[in-house]
């Protein structure tokens, strides 16, 4: 945690035409507004989608859900790629919901909780509960040569996090992070989701992650083990 971590930008995703032809819309198009509300969407199956009110999920089978409620990623991570592809990225590009300054979200712990205060708004709670593994309308949006690949071999993959307290955020809301006792980051848990054998083991032996996502890596452990 640093003094100065806040959120920059906050973003909602309104339905648009999916340039993964699989999917008729998407929402990982976000555009910055001025606050947005945020809520437990409930399961994956038969819940509300989407943490945040009014953002479009379009695939609903993949995303979304208590563990998927809100997605963080960091400006000095877009800064970074946005470095390396030679071209701009705005806040929202790549789908987040929060786009924040001051946190390392590569290293955030899996539940370590932020406490987000906006002027004029009360105090919302959210739990850093699993990394994003990137899909093919990320690819599509993105229109970069191997960009699956790429952000895989980098493991930048910000923050899913879920909603502990409801409330509202505002852009400029400052963030106070609270850290559990143990050291699994989301980089370790990426690596394990994506074909790191021991990192999966690691992860799975802490038994830090929602059950939900723990049993997702189980089967991974499983499958690579039998």
């Amino acid at each position: 945690m640093t003094a100065a971590a806040r959120v920059l930008s906050v973003n909602v995703g309104r339905p648009r035409p999916n340039p993964h032809k699989r999917l008729r819309e998407t929402g990982i198009h976000k555009e910055p507004v001025e606050a947005l509300d945020v809520r437990d969407p409930g399961p994956k199956r038969g819940g509300l989608g989407s943490g945040v009110v009014g953002d479009t999920i379009g695939d609903t089978r993949h995303h979304g859900g208590v563990t998927q409620a809100v997605y963080a990623y960091a400006a000095e991570d877009l800064r970074w790629w946005g470095e390396r592809l030679g071209r701009d990225l705005p806040a929202g590009l790549f789908g987040e919901n929060l786009t924040t300054e001051g946190l390392d979200l590569t290293h955030a712990l899996v539940g370590e909780t932020w406490r987000l205060t906006s002027p004029g708004s009360d105090e919302v709670v959210l739990r850093v509960e699993a990394p994003r593994i990137p899909c093919a309308t990320f690819a599509g949006v993105m229109q970069e040569r191997g960009w699956v690949k790429r952000f895989t071999a980098e493991g930048r993959t910000g923050a899913y996090l879920s909603v502990v307290r409801p409330g509202t955020i505002g852009s400029g809301a400052a963030v106070e992070v609270s850290r559990p006792g143990h050291d699994v980051d989301l980089l370790t848990v990426f690596r394990g989701l994506t074909g790191d054998l021991d990192a999966a083991r690691r992860v799975v032996e802490a038994n830090v992650l929602h059950p939900s996502e723990h049993a997702d890596l189980e089967r991974v452990v499983g499958a690579r083990t039998d």
